[in-house]
């Protein structure tokens, strides 16, 4: 029989100790997995900041600077604004013929003579470059469809001329030949022409340098030609000369960059000469382009420019409004600090101390 005073393993004696030393030996000690991250006083949020104090001085001072500063530009853009001289005719209603005005659309389609004289009083002096634009109303180019139907690629190389996926319905003719451009956008190329005179002299239209350098130099190749284009049953727009690249048809590469709004205004290309006051400009302007088919507006626009850019109210008169409200609340807050003023850091307006028993 085993005597009790026999050492054993389970008595945690001298040889069970050396025996679990060994073990910790052998086996690699086990790291505790931690989400804590790394110490940085940047993710901590100590680094050094600047907490400014708005006291009334403070936020007073900012709202008269802001006055100071925006109702001077409000009031120079304004001036802008209204030196720039606009001549703007609506003319798609003026130039169908009175028996044909109860079915516009029968008369857009039809394949008659569609020439159209206008006359513009120049009321103002304009100074040279004019800018003819044609300006469209309730026409939707930011529709889903509409804007997804290109294809980029075939516009810049030629080898990809069969690229036409995106293009539906306007990608390929009934013989399965690829269109060059293909899609809508192309296809419902604006085709309304003008041409200017004063005094029976011809105004020539300089149309060259009125679409974005970029898009010439790098959306629209130098080798790309327009092949079986507007060939079908149904003509959405303009015809292109299939003997022009098309990054040298800067009309079409204006109407390609679709606009945001439904009212937009396209360049279609620039008077070099002065217009003085008193002018007289006849227009004769072939109405080709359907927009009856969906209640839309034609004009044509003849614009100078300012510093600015175009005739443009608005900008003026949200820094007009900005630097306005600003020195109103500036006003309201001097004559809150002087009326009333109030020690800074004041305990007694905390709202334990203004209710202390809690009520």
């Amino acid at each position: 029989m085993n005597s009790n005073n026999t050492p054993s393993s389970s008595a945690g004696g001298p040889g069970s100790a050396a025996a679990a030393a060994a073990a910790d030996s052998t086996t690699p000690p086990t790291t505790r997995n931690s989400k804590r991250p790394k110490y940085s006083r940047f993710t901590q949020q100590e680094l050094p900041a600047c907490k400014p104090i708005l006291t009334p001085k403070w936020v007073i001072s900012a709202f008269m600077l802001v006055t100071v500063i925006f109702i001077p530009i409000g009031v120079a853009s304004l001036f802008a604004s209204h030196d720039v001289v606009e001549i703007i005719d609506r003319y798609e209603t003026d130039c169908i013929p009175e028996d044909s005005r109860k079915d516009k659309v029968a008369y857009i389609q039809s394949s008659g003579d569609k020439t159209c004289n206008r006359i513009l009083n120049v009321t103002k002096h304009m100074k040279h470059p004019i800018y003819v634009y044609y300006q469209l109303d309730n026409y939707y180019q930011n529709h889903r469809r509409y804007v997804k139907s290109r294809s980029d690629q075939q516009l810049r190389d030629r080898d990809s001329e069969n690229d036409t996926s995106a293009c539906k319905p306007e990608d390929k003719t009934a013989n399965g030949l690829p269109i060059v451009p293909c899609g809508l956008i192309a296809w419902s190329l604006f085709n309304d022409t003008y041409s200017f005179s004063r005094n029976n002299q011809n105004l020539s239209v300089n149309k060259h340098g009125i679409s974005w350098k970029s898009d010439r130099d790098h959306k629209f190749g130098k080798d790309v030609f327009p092949k079986n284009f507007q060939n079908g049953t149904l003509i959405g727009g303009k015809h292109l000369n299939e003997s022009i690249a098309l990054s040298e048809q800067e009309d079409l590469i204006v109407w390609m960059r679709t606009a945001a709004l439904p009212t937009f205004r396209k360049l279609y290309g620039k008077i070099e000469v002065d217009l003085v006051a008193g002018d007289v400009i006849n227009v004769t302007l072939q109405n080709n382009y359907n927009t009856y088919s969906f209640n839309g507006k034609k004009k044509l626009v003849l614009s100078t420019t300012s510093w600015l850019g175009g005739k443009n109210d608005f900008l003026g008169i949200a820094y007009l409004t900005v630097g306005g409200l600003c020195f109103f609340l500036a006003m309201v807050f001097t004559i809150i600090y002087l009326v009333k003023p109030r020690r800074l850091g004041d305990p007694s307006y905390l709202s334990w101390n203004r209710n202390p028993g809690g009520h």
